[in-house]
């Protein structure tokens, strides 16, 4: 809201009735008769310029500003209106422009640092007593910078918070991003066992969305979906150590064992039980075509977290009540017990439970439930499908901002 314009030496410009209220402030505040080092409100005011919305030239002005007050204090007793001709505060602030000077001028009076105080002819000066003591001046008033002196150090310490978390995220992001590509090249070069090649790609798809200045929310977004493909390496590097330890331990124990019966229940049923106070393991996902998947129980209900409600007390806690809830939810969204079956044959039970899980987060998106879990299971069959992409790309739209998860 406009209450009409006045003319200064820097041209025609509005008064904004923010800009008159945040005078009457500065001019009603009552603040404690005491001594304030400019240069000290001088840095605080330049550690939190982002929240003041100012530039690092503005800073040079202010700079200059204060230059031109006499002594190191912004005391009540001394006069705070400086009056430097254009010409002196453009030399004082490193040979500044004329249009450069007064952008900023114009900046560090709307952030409220300082006010103008205009002169009957729009001048800056100072007229003296008989005493040549300055009776009254005018030009610009560095008032705010004592009033508001408190203010500013406070915000120049929640900037600096905020700096030292950002650099913690990225710390953080820059060692995990690292070890996860350690270990995926460990993984490919040696051929172990695994979807290296999957892990390849998700590694470049999140290092892709990486932005050159990233705010601290989208570190916290990028260093969450690193950490969970980090678990999902180190998982698949920890199964295949547990693979070769129990084959050497039967090897030189002279055992041979053999399950001629590779669709058995009877072998898998241990793996979906956990003892009291037991950590949930993470389960091989044994697909009939191509090789296993492994990802934590925790992980899977981070991507979906809808299926949780339909568990034994709004809560699933092993991979045996993933697979009842996944039961149920196949019910719910209309999904055939052929369609159900066919895809625990050719996936794995524990695999097409996951599966049902992630439709049932897209339910919204998706047309037909049964049609679709008919086409992943065909792309299973020629081995095209892989169950990672699918939890990835949840947890990932569990980070995008605004969104509200199913």
């Amino acid at each position: 809201m406009e209450t009409g314009y006045i003319t200064t030496p820097f041209g025609r410009r509005s008064m904004t009735l923010a800009l008159v209220k945040r005078q009457q402030l500065t001019d009603e505040q009552s603040v404690p008769d005491v001594s304030i080092d400019k240069w000290r409100v001088f840095r605080d005011v330049g550690q939190a310029r982002s929240r003041l919305g100012l530039q690092d030239r503005a800073l040079t002005v202010l700079n200059a500003l204060l230059a031109f007050l006499p002594g190191t204090e912004l005391g009540s007793d001394k006069g705070l209106v400086v009056f430097p001709s254009n010409a002196q505060l453009s030399a004082r602030a490193h040979g500044m422009a004329g249009t450069t000077l007064r952008k900023n001028l114009a900046a560090l009076v709307d952030a409220g640092i300082i006010i103008r105080k205009d002169s009957p002819n729009g001048k800056r000066y100072a007229r003296k007593d008989e005493q040549g003591s300055i009776e009254d001046a005018y030009g610009f008033n560095l008032a705010p910078l004592r009033a508001r002196a408190a203010e500013f150090a406070k915000l120049a310490q929640e900037v600096a918070a905020e700096l030292r978390r950002y650099r913690v995220f990225k710390d953080r992001l820059t060692i995990v991003r690292r070890d996860v590509r350690k270990l995926i090249s460990v993984g490919m070069e040696e051929r172990l066992p695994g979807d290296w090649e999957g892990a390849e790609n998700c590694f470049t798809e999140i290092v892709s969305r990486f932005s050159r200045r990233p705010t601290e929310s989208e570190l916290s977004a990028r260093l969450d979906e690193m950490t969970l493909l980090h678990e999902q390496v180190v998982m698949m590097l920890e199964t295949n150590e547990e693979v070769q330890k129990h084959d050497g331990n039967a090897i030189a124990s002279g055992q041979h064992i053999q399950n001629s019966n590779t669709e058995s229940n009877t072998e898998l049923e241990p793996r979906f039980e956990k003892k009291q106070g037991e950590r949930s393991a993470p389960i091989n996902l044994a697909k009939r075509q191509g090789e296993p998947e492994v990802f934590p129980l925790s992980m899977v209900l981070r991507a979906c977290p809808g299926i949780a409600a339909f568990g034994q007390g709004g809560s699933i806690g092993s991979w045996r009540e993933m697979m009842m809830a996944a039961v149920t939810v196949r019910s719910m969204l209309g999904v055939s017990p052929s369609a159900y079956e066919e895809a625990c044959e050719v996936m794995g039970e524990v695999a097409a439970a996951i599966a049902v899980a992630c439709i049932y987060e897209r339910a919204g998106q998706i047309n037909s439930a049964g049609g679709y879990l008919r086409d992943l299971t065909a792309k299973a069959k020629r081995g095209e499908f892989s169950l990672g992409p699918m939890l990835f790309a949840l947890l990932r739209a569990s980070h995008v901002p605004g969104r509200i998860s199913a």
